[in-house]
């Protein structure tokens, strides 16, 4: 697998785009809290703005990137989300940055990273043969632990030396080399068998014109062919329908001595024709395929529904969170991107570790397991005090256990969903459980706002670090729990 240059050219490219996401995810908040003095409800607003596009565009980004290449998907993302950060610099340098503009600039960004991260993991099935689908996983997996390692603590320590909107220049960069990188992936990757058959079916209109012909003379040019070719065809009709006529009642044309003219044309009825009944555009029926396909399968809707109650309640703690370490804590931009990046060793750790014990002990006992070990880890930050070394080495601890876990997590359930899913869902599959898990993560992190305004930094966040216990639970409940060490190959479970 590593000696193919197509594969290690995405892995790096994967690896700096999630570097550069990583980085905008603690400098956009931090710009909010340290440079604006954003509120609670306010950065609730700013990560709910960022979060939103997953509702909204998940679906249809699984449905479109099955029509599209997913270079061009990854490629275009990568542009567009340098330009955005970019955007943010500017405005800082012009003294003209304020909240409209964060939220302009998340929402660009979270936009175009779900059409990144759907494209990416389709890309990867497309790259590899099924049998390495999990290491490639864990390859792709432990790159993004490693950007979690340097992404907040470069994010944390740019906000505390410069300011934060300069800060974000290094996110743009790093969104820049990524699109340089898979740029470079040279095999060739076919369009889907459906588009290939509707290229058949409507071929350009200016094929076989001079390529130099003005647009509106096409255009005469073919509306004539058009209308010559609808005559023609009226006129077969209507000469064989005569025909069949004189054949069928040869004795009653010639009994009649003064026959009736016959009508012209134009002047005959038309034909009673029936209509065809109404189907659903084809990017809707598509999307409605892949919703079919994950709900009915009982581990890919177990897995919807776990991911998005962990999603949803993460989304409140991390809006919590993020307020109660400088302001509860009084910790520095630095120790903040020090505590935050602290999951990124767990992550690598956790990538590592994914790609032996699922094989050893089962897909649904690390599933279960690993999810209530590493959600359980955030119950133990609303009792710490003060800003020591002791707490920030606390911190560290937390996230270390939350990386380690979580990562063991995502890993495993992305392997279970790759194996359960045919190529050609592939891109829907993702979308739709992209779209269910984290669909309601505006809504969390709302929520987490909210709570922070009325109950308390300290409190919000116990509350809304045990609600992150309801995924173990609910997977402990499904047939997830159930899975073995080896995973069928394309085949739907049954419950």
């Amino acid at each position: 697998m590593w000696r193919d240059r197509d594969f290690r050219r995405l892995w790096v490219g994967q690896t700096v785009s999630q570097l550069g996401e990583h980085t905008t995810l603690v400098v956009l908040p931090l710009c909010a809290v340290l440079t604006l003095d954003a509120g609670a409800g306010e950065l609730g607003v700013l990560r709910a703005v960022g979060q939103a596009p997953i509702l909204l565009l998940s679906l249809l980004a699984g449905a479109w990137v099955d029509r599209w290449r997913t270079r061009t998907v990854m490629v275009l993302a990568d542009v567009g989300r340098a330009l955005a950060l970019g955007a943010v610099a500017v405005a800082g340098l012009l003294g003209a940055l304020g909240l409209p503009a964060l939220l302009v600039a998340g929402f660009a960004v979270g936009a175009l990273s779900v059409f990144f991260d759907v494209a990416y993991q389709s890309s990867l099935v497309r790259l590899v043969e099924r049998d390495q689908l999990v290491r490639g996983n864990s390859a792709l997996e432990g790159s993004r632990s490693a950007a979690q390692i340097a992404g907040p603590a470069l994010g944390g320590a740019l906000v505390s030396l410069l300011s934060a909107p300069i800060a974000a220049v290094s996110g743009a960069l790093l969104f820049a080399l990524s699109c340089l990188s898979i740029r470079r992936i040279r095999r060739g990757e076919s369009l889907p068998e459906a588009t290939q058959r509707r290229s058949r079916r409507h071929p350009k209109p200016t094929r076989g014109l001079p390529s130099r012909l003005p647009d509106f003379t096409r255009r005469r040019s073919q509306r004539h062919s058009e209308s010559m070719r609808d005559l023609s065809q009226r006129l077969s009709d209507f000469t064989r329908r005569e025909r069949s006529q004189r054949l069928q009642e040869p004795t009653q044309e010639c009994s009649q001595p003064h026959p009736e003219p016959r009508q012209e044309l134009s002047q005959r009825p038309p034909e009673p024709t029936q209509e065809p009944p109404r189907r659903p555009p084809r990017v809707w029926r598509r999307i409605g395929e892949g919703l079919g396909f994950v709900v009915g399968d009982p581990s890919l809707r177990a897995v919807c529904l776990a991911s998005a109650a962990f999603q949803f309640s993460l989304a409140a703690t991390m809006t919590v969170y993020l307020l109660f370490l400088p302001r509860e804590l009084h910790l520095s931009g630095t120790e903040v991107g020090l505590a935050l990046a602290a999951t990124g060793p767990g992550a690598l750790l956790g990538s590592l570790l994914a790609a032996r014990l699922p094989g050893r002990f089962g897909h649904g006992v690390v599933l279960v397991s690993a999810a209530a070990l590493g959600d359980g880890a955030f119950l133990f930050v609303p009792v710490l005090h003060g800003s020591s070394a002791g707490t920030v080495l606390a911190l560290v601890a937390v996230s270390l256990v939350f990386g380690t876990f979580g990562q063991l997590v995502n890993v495993t359930v992305m392997g279970v969903r790759q194996a359960l899913t045919p190529d050609g869902m592939q891109g829907r599959a993702a979308a739709t459980i992209t779209f269910v898990g984290m669909g309601l993560t505006p809504l969390g992190s709302l929520l987490g706002g909210f709570l922070a305004d009325e109950w308390g930094l300290r409190l919000s966040l116990a509350v809304t670090a045990a609600g992150m216990l309801l995924s173990p639970l609910l997977m402990s409940l499904s047939p997830l729990a159930r899975l073995g060490r080896t995973l069928p190959d394309r085949r739907l479970l049954v419950d």
